[in-house]
């Protein structure tokens, strides 16, 4: 006589109490229903596979209702609520403690790990303003260049922070792609390596840190040049034309400029003076150790970003050359150092087009006072970091927020904006006279430097 299998009914316990029986699911149809001694191999191994599959189905059933029942739960809980009655035996939870529920694979549940967003505290009205972070080097494009992802993270954790060591680096890291691009076949270097190859490095650069305005005219003058060849220009003599391009960039944009700009400077500073500036900037400290080897006699007054603190750096290395220095370590000094100095030398990140100074946070401060005590506020820049195309009257147009100082609580700017009326004069590498030029004439000295017959 034929016999069938059944399988009874399961008992689950749910997490709000009690018990709840789920009905197991119906007998598959098996090969067939006869005694087994009855059964060929072939039809004995049918039956098996079915049997195998009815219990993983009742397995995967009873985990549905299972995690039904948890999710109920979790939702009651946000809400406030409380559980309506308490759980019995093994499963109940204690009172130091939640206790996991073990799954039927024997492993541990999984644990889901939600990631802060580091922007949550930062109010809408500042959304617009970006902020520098760290892009793991595998969500990176995958034609991005070593070298590039190397200065994208070094920018991104301020490891290189000013603006020209930035510029410096990005073109030896672009130096590097050219030497190691090879021009697809059926294709121009003029018509593919931009879009293909340098823009996905730009892009990159652009997610670790904003681009600083140095980069971006070099970046410009870059792909100017490319754009430059003629279709039929061979790789190898367009790819000579884009290096010499970056090393005469780097030795007479920043190189010579840095040293014409801090020679200009050191020509103003005369025995006895008391020169106050802010922070450590690589053009300032250059221009007080050439006018010390020069001979002239003269003080410092330092005051220092409290969040940087660049300035006891630059003071060290002044008073290594016997340089006598006064310290303030914030601007709580201000007033007393604007009344000891002579005048104040301050440097710059870039100058915009209506000639304000968009520079270190806290750099406002020292022009205004200076400003109303009377005392020339001198300005070192590159005509390299001049944008031409913007003008900026606050600081909440452009800038960045610093990613060690944002917290749930407040957030700081890196960068401030100083109105034009409160600068004295713009020391760059363009000779004229003294080299000492008002800011609002950035657009004439660009103008004349790019044409020399041009009368500014």
């Amino acid at each position: 006589m034929a016999t069938q299998a059944t399988v009874a009914p399961v008992g689950v316990t749910s997490p709000q109490g009690g018990s709840r029986t789920i009905p197991a699911p119906a007998n598959p149809p098996t090969a067939a229903t006869a005694n087994p001694a009855q059964l060929t191999p072939a039809q004995l191994k049918a039956k098996a596979k079915a049997d195998k599959a009815a219990r993983r189905a009742q397995v995967k059933e009873t985990k549905a209702v299972v995690a039904a029942a948890d999710a109920a739960k979790t939702t009651a809980d946000a809400k406030g609520g409380k559980g309506k009655g308490k759980q019995d035996g093994p499963q109940s939870q204690s009172k130091t403690g939640p206790q996991h529920r073990g799954s039927t694979s024997g492993r541990r549940p999984s644990i889901l790990v939600v990631e802060k967003d580091v922007r949550s505290g930062i109010p809408e009205c500042f959304s617009h303003i970006p902020m520098a972070k760290r892009i793991p080097t595998a969500h990176a494009h995958k034609d991005v260049h070593p070298a590039v992802l190397v200065i994208g993270q070094q920018m991104a954790t301020f490891a290189i922070k000013d603006s020209i060591a930035r510029l410096e680096a990005t073109l030896l890291a672009f130096r590097k792609v050219i030497e190691s691009y090879e021009t697809p076949k059926g294709n121009s270097l003029s018509r593919h390596f931009v879009p293909h190859v340098l823009n996905p490095q730009i892009e990159y650069l652009t997610e670790c840190r904003p681009m600083c305005y140095s980069m971006g005219n070099a970046i410009r003058l870059l792909k100017a040049k490319v754009n430059d060849f003629d279709i039929d220009t061979p790789e190898e003599e367009a790819k000579e034309g884009l290096l010499e391009t970056i090393d005469l960039f780097i030795n007479e944009r920043i190189t010579l400029a840095e040293f014409v700009i801090a020679r200009n400077a050191a020509k103003q500073i005369n025995d006895g003076d008391v020169i106050l500036t802010y922070g450590r900037h690589r053009l300032v400290e250059k221009t007080f150790l050439l006018a010390r080897e020069n001979g002239r006699v003269f003080d410092v007054s330092i005051i220092d970003d409290p969040y940087d603190r660049g300035g006891q750096e630059l003071a060290r290395s002044l008073q290594q050359v016997g340089i006598r220095v006064f310290y303030s370590p914030n601007l709580g000094g201000l007033r007393a150092n604007v009344e000891r100095a002579t005048n104040v030398l301050l440097g710059t990140e870039a100058i915009f087009a209506n000639g304000s100074l968009h520079a270190a946070a806290g750099t406002a401060d020292i022009a205004v006072a200076a400003t109303n005590a009377s005392k020339k506020v001198i300005v070192l820049c590159e005509t390299i970091n001049f944008d031409r195309e913007r003008v900026s009257v606050d600081a909440l147009t452009y800038n960045e927020i610093d990613p060690e100082q944002n917290t749930s609580d407040s957030f700081r700017l890196l960068f401030d904006t100083t109105r034009d009326k409160y600068i004295t004069g713009v020391i760059t590498e363009f000779e004229s006279g003294t080299g000492n030029s008002p800011a609002q004439a950035i657009l004439a000295l660009l103008r004349k430097q790019e044409d020399p017959t041009v009368i500014a």
